[in-house]
């Protein structure tokens, strides 16, 4: 019941905000992942005993409380919750309100990537970890609507690779807290039990491939220009309302 509640809090949280996002390109224009990546595991490869030992490692994970925390909260299935997510590792809350333009590459950005999953899972139909092995997920809320969705490749996983790379463009220095942050997210996939290894694995690059495709839009890297130059006037604020010199101790 704990669990359900924090859920359900988190959920009411990301539904408060304006949900609307603007694709930079459709389903059609985005890279065929089924020409570009390779079909998942057979169940009979050594690729999917591995799979499998990280099923009951990802299991293991869930004793873990704070980190089957984590994991649940990244099960939420929603842009404003993934921008709250990330605004840790980013050093900054991102949001409709604090920071417009930020949050509008995000949005978009992280969408239109996040198209590139359709056809490959429509085209696999992989069967998910969880249903093969008829037991339930940690989370237990999403099982019906995963069910009948293709395991190859990860949605959770593409949208929090592609919310690493465009954050850390906008912001360099946080580079390796939000790389790091990204991985993890894709790891709460198999921890929950949504998603094979292999699945995330191949999420990461598909991530990239999108992510690629997306820097030949001149909206884009009109809207990520505003994005650098935002930051940059809310660091210069910043540094005005507390100078290094008042936030560096002071030596003898």
């Amino acid at each position: 019941m704990k669990r359900i509640l924090i859920f359900l809090s988190f959920l009411t949280l990301s539904l408060s905000a304006a949900r609307a996002q603007e694709a930079y390109f459709t389903i059609d224009d985005m890279p065929d992942l089924v020409k570009c990546l390779p079909a998942p595991p057979d169940t009979t490869s050594l690729d999917f005993v591995h799979d499998v030992m990280r099923y009951m490692w990802g299991k293991e994970m869930r004793a873990d409380s704070l980190r089957a925390a984590i994991a649940e909260r990244d099960a939420i299935w929603n842009l404003d919750t993934l921008a709250a997510i990330f605004s840790t590792p980013f050093g900054r809350k991102i949001s409709k309100e604090t920071t417009p333009e930020i949050y509008k590459a995000f949005v978009n950005g992280v969408y239109t990537i996040g198209l590139i999953r359709i056809r490959p899972k429509a085209h696999f139909m992989r069967k998910r970890p969880f249903d093969r092995f008829q037991e339930h997920m940690y989370t237990r809320w999403e099982e019906d609507d995963l069910r009948g969705e293709g395991s190859y490749p990860s949605g959770h996983t593409i949208q929090g690779w592609s919310a690493a790379l465009i954050l850390a463009e906008i912001n360099p220095e946080a580079a390796n807290e939000l790389f790091a942050r990204g991985w993890d997210y894709g790891e709460s996939r198999v921890i929950v039990g949504a998603h094979w290894q292999s699945d995330v694995d191949a999420s990461r690059p598909a991530a990239s491939i999108g992510y690629t495709l997306l820097h030949t839009s001149p909206a884009f890297r009109e809207q990520m220009d505003k994005a650098r130059q935002e930051l940059a006037v809310l660091k210069a604020i910043d540094h005005a309302a507390c100078p290094d010199s008042l936030r560096s101790p002071q030596r003898p």
